[in-house]
């Protein structure tokens, strides 16, 4: 349950929640486009990381958002359920496994985000695809 009071309409509470602040909700809404379309990481390595951040911030909105897009790209729901079990799924890629523990880290500790993860993260990812799963 939201903590401050979204206004129902079309989309859902994660697209009316921007209609209290409209300002930002462009920009918000070109970062979207920009995660969503310009990503140059497949979609699942996103989804990924997108919701174990949903996960440790107990954000409603976030756990149950799914968009068409993804949706469309054959993520299905039973690749949400496991996300928090990461290490020992099998269902899991190394490239999403890091993407899970990279966001876990940046959530929670992320001084744990050194030279050495990094290593880790290079392994599976180039420069360009860290940041774009850093943003």
């Amino acid at each position: 349950m939201a903590r401050i009071a979204i206004p129902a309409g079309e989309g859902g509470d994660a697209v009316q929640l921007w209609t209290l602040r409209p300002e930002m909700g462009s920009a918000i809404n070109r970062l979207v486009d920009a995660a969503y379309n310009k990503s140059i990481l497949p979609v699942r390595v996103r989804e990924a990381a997108r919701m174990r951040i949903a996960q440790l911030n107990e954000c409603p909105v976030c756990l149950t958002f799914r968009a068409a897009s993804v949706k469309e790209q054959g993520v299905e729901e039973d690749f949400y359920a496991h996300v928090a079990d990461h290490a020992t799924s099998p269902q899991y890629s190394e490239q999403e496994r890091l993407a899970i523990a990279y966001a876990e880290r940046f959530a929670v500790d992320h001084l744990a985000i050194d030279d050495a993860f990094f290593v880790e993260l290079r392994s599976a990812f180039t420069d360009p695809e860290i940041l774009d799963l850093t943003i």
